[in-house]
């Protein structure tokens, strides 16, 4: 399932999905990704400055993100379907912190067109196995709406089990919000080499 591209950057097969660390390439792509689902990923995201719409707003973001990738601090993956250049989601590990936790947070969209298909779940699954497997983390971290029924869904199915529940967690669309805190352990982990 894992494959290495030459600068060690993941690339997951999943099905016919295709997994990958977003690059400064991807501007036009993660903006287009954006403005397609704006309204519909709205009420589960922070309020965004219009940049975030732009593709020059990405160009800029894009540059950050590549050296949170190269100090492995954070991991910005996109899902492409085959036959497709169009992200059709995105899955990204920030907080990452290392000894002694060794535990981030994920988060993820999905896009409208491409709901229902299993999708998110599988992707999911298999980011996490490689942030487990090659990353050697231990703890993954989700936290969700209790509204939410399509996420919690897919936690519960990538195998995340609830551990709590926290009073306005996140600043989301503009409002406190309340989360399920939701998390899931890695049983094999192993040190990282030294």
């Amino acid at each position: 399932m894992f494959q290495s591209i030459i600068n060690r950057s993941p690339s997951i097969t999943v099905d016919e999905l295709k997994v990958r660390l977003i690059t400064t390439r991807d501007a036009p792509l993660i903006a287009a990704y954006y403005q397609r689902n704006r309204a519909f990923l709205q009420p589960w995201e922070p309020l965004r400055e219009e940049a975030f719409f732009t593709e020059a707003g990405w160009d800029k973001r894009l540059g950050q993100l590549a050296e949170l990738h190269k100090h492995k601090l954070a991991y910005y993956f996109i899902i492409v379907k085959p036959g497709s250049d169009d992200i059709c989601g995105v899955i990204n590990y920030s907080n990452l912190v290392r000894h002694p936790f060794f535990a981030c947070h994920v988060g993820y969209s999905l896009d409208e067109r491409c709901q229902g298909q299993g999708i998110m779940r599988k992707t999911l699954e298999a980011t996490v196995e490689w942030m487990f497997e090659q990353q050697h983390f231990h703890r993954v971290m989700a936290a969700y709406m209790p509204r939410n029924q399509k996420s919690a869904a897919v936690l519960d199915a990538a195998g995340f089990r609830k551990e709590g529940e926290a009073k306005d967690y996140l600043l989301i669309n503009g409002r406190w919000e309340d989360h399920v805190l939701t998390s899931r352990l890695n049983p094999n982990w192993l040190p990282p080499k030294q």
